[in-house]
């Protein structure tokens, strides 16, 4: 019973913290320049043309894909509302390769140098394979590896909350922001990968 509550308990900070951080890209449309990540980043690249739109599709669409991708995860959802799952996958699959495409790209401008670019690059690149993976695997009806792959996807995505997580608590242990950046360039997203792989292990699907 204790466990039950817990895990109640677990799913609804989980499903809160997506919501918030998915309609957390709004505050941008009236940041200023000096706002958040924009801070960070030189007069040269925040006046390109080429970054701003992938900065603002990334968290546009990134917010979207995190806003809607929990439902996906509702078992009950899935089996009464089989055509409205698949609709709001097709849009979660749309937003999450237009955000990682972008976030691959912006991974090469990362403040913090070659380590937190490696670290978003890595990020953007694992969800949009593990994206493409599973909207292939549904087109092939492949069930088990449809639903280990979206597991990987939305670990991915929801790097977007554990990046703020980590970001102010290594910047508060550490009392520097670059070195947290560097760290939670690699921290937002690998920890996420290694509870997505024991989450798959612990449901049985088969990845092969």
């Amino acid at each position: 019973m204790a466990q039950k509550v817990r895990n109640k308990v677990a799913w609804v900070v989980f499903v809160l913290l997506a919501i918030g951080i998915g309609l957390y890209p709004l505050i941008y449309i009236f940041a200023t320049d000096d706002y958040g990540l924009l801070m960070n980043k030189s007069d040269d690249l925040l006046s390109s043309t080429t970054w701003n739109v992938a900065f603002y599709s990334h968290i546009s669409f990134g917010g979207l894909a995190l806003l809607i991708g929990w439902s996906q995860f509702v078992r009950k959802f899935r089996a009464e509302r089989l055509n409205l799952h698949r609709n709001i996958g097709r849009i979660y699959v749309t937003a999450a390769l237009i955000s990682g495409l972008c976030g691959v790209y912006l991974g090469f401008f990362a403040t913090g140098g070659i380590v937190a670019s490696l670290g978003f690059i890595c990020l953007g690149l694992i969800w949009i394979y593990s994206t493409l993976r599973a909207y292939i695997a549904i087109k092939n009806q492949d069930l088990s590896l449809h639903q280990g792959m979206m597991i990987y996807s939305y670990a991915a995505c929801f790097a977007a909350v554990t990046l703020r997580i980590w970001l102010p608590t290594l910047t508060i242990i550490f009392g520097e922001f670059l070195l947290a950046y560097k760290l939670a360039s690699w921290l937002c997203w690998v920890p996420n990968m290694i509870f997505a792989h024991l989450w798959v292990r612990k449901k049985g699907l088969n990845l092969a």
